[in-house]
């Protein structure tokens, strides 16, 4: 199931070399409420290098390099967008190692590495921006449990998110956040879950018809103490800023990036690509 699933992900990513570019979420976490044009479909991979992230789970720390994050965003109807995250392999460089909570089965002393966990999303545009009013959406996702536990770098573990997305425009600025529940399944104890606030607050600011600069703060709290049923599930968030541009055909993008908790990464960067193209023509099929 796993590899069948990283090679229509993989397939999707190389067919996109013929199509036409159009703005994208990457380099941020934090959705807009804009749902993509019906029978289009938005292809994105980048990749990640983080300083000194921690996994309280297992135990480690060190420099995290994130290999092929892929983020699919697909135009169901006038609606409706369906959506695809996730990380083809994850690369673990350790510099410390402390007490796991789980039995590891490391690469070797210094180094670690497994595929990312990918996630499912459903997104619907309740209402459009009109006047003063922002445009508000609901989003809906839960996230498969791809990773191997024993490698240190996943919890291994079904969860499952709902969020609500507001956006405005204040002339060239585009304003979008939003705020909802993770409901994260305790990967160190049976029955146990981890209720969190989920949150993120997001701009663009368009500086031509190339460029585009954009930040973030977005991530997800809990307001339990984290004890050993609960590794794992702990706050998490991250600042990001950089920006778009569009050439030679593409989408390119980068961002700088800090973490919001002692878990998070110290300092890190972020880069990536991604095209647009018709899937179906949506008037044609219905």
């Amino acid at each position: 199931m796993r590899s069948l699933l990283k090679s229509i992900l993989f397939a999707g990513l190389l067919s996109t070399g013929c199509f036409s570019a159009r703005a994208q979420d990457l380099p941020l976490q934090t959705a807009d409420a804009v749902v993509m044009t019906p029978g289009t479909i938005r292809t994105q991979i980048g990749f990640d290098f983080l300083q000194d992230v921690t996994f309280p789970l297992s135990g480690l720390n060190g420099d995290l390099t994130n290999v092929g994050v892929v983020n699919t965003r697909i135009g169901l109807g006038s609606i409706v967008e369906i959506q695809v995250q996730g990380m083809m392999q994850e690369f673990l460089s350790i510099k410390q190692q402390g007490a796991s909570f789980i039995p590891l089965n490391l690469s070797s002393a210094d180094s670690t590495n497994d595929v990312g966990d990918f996630s499912l999303w459903t997104k619907v545009l309740v209402a459009s921006e009109s006047g003063r009013r922002p445009a508000f959406a609901m989003r809906f996702g839960f996230q498969m449990p791809n990773s191997n536990q024993m490698k240190g770098l996943g919890n291994n573990a079904t969860n499952i998110y709902s969020e609500l997305i507001a956006e405005k425009h204040f002339g060239k600025w585009d304003v979008f956040g939003d705020l909802g529940l993770a409901i994260l399944t305790s990967p160190n104890a049976l029955f146990s879950q981890n209720d969190e606030l989920m949150y993120g607050i997001a701009f663009r600011y368009p500086v031509n018809r190339r460029v585009t600069l954009l930040g973030e703060a977005a991530g997800r709290w809990s307001d339990r103490a984290i004890n050993a049923a609960l590794e794992g599930t702990e706050s998490r968030g991250q600042a990001r800023f950089g920006a778009q541009i569009s050439a030679g055909g593409f989408v390119w993008d980068f961002a700088g990036v800090g973490g919001l908790t002692k878990n998070d990464p110290r300092a890190g960067f972020t880069f990536g690509v991604s095209k647009d193209f018709q899937l179906f023509d949506h008037a044609k099929t219905f």
